[in-house]
């Protein structure tokens, strides 16, 4: 049997920053009996780097070290999820601007849309809640 520390497996990661995801389905998937792992006694540093908010600064997490059997399931489940842990974030947050619209991340058209929708169920509360204590008041008299 081939035992291995979580802490290996997390610096084989093809992106660290999606170390913390990584870990969290890793431990999903012992908990799911996917594979086989044990909680260690110490800790280790995850390699990716987390920002504070509304600071430039940033600090990294610790995580309880595991030890698990490295088989031939847990290295193609690994590929898979390193696989897609290293493609782009799909969606990714954008915040719209100028710039972002000007260079093509995000399309003006579907901000229009999606702007609409929002005004549209704003105004169709509006109504219900009117029409709600319009009702209220009629049975008051």
């Amino acid at each position: 049997m081939a035992y291995k520390k979580l802490s290996e497996q997390v610096m084989e990661l093809s992106n660290p920053q999606r170390s913390d995801t990584f870990v969290k389905l890793f431990q999903e998937a012992v908990r799911q009996g996917k594979f086989d792992g044990a909680y260690m006694p110490e800790r280790f540093t995850l390699p990716k780097q987390f920002n504070r908010r509304g600071s430039t600064e940033t600090y990294q997490r610790d995580t309880r070290e595991m030890l698990f059997d490295e088989t031939p399931e847990f290295t193609e489940w690994f590929e898979g999820v390193n696989r897609d842990l290293a493609a782009a974030r799909r969606g990714g947050n954008i915040k719209p601007s100028v710039e972002a619209i000007e260079s093509g991340l995000i399309s003006f058209e579907d901000m229009v849309a999606e702007t609409r929708r929002k005004m549209q169920a704003s105004y169709e509360k509006g109504q219900a809640l009117g029409k709600g204590r319009a009702k209220a008041t009629k049975k008051k008299k």
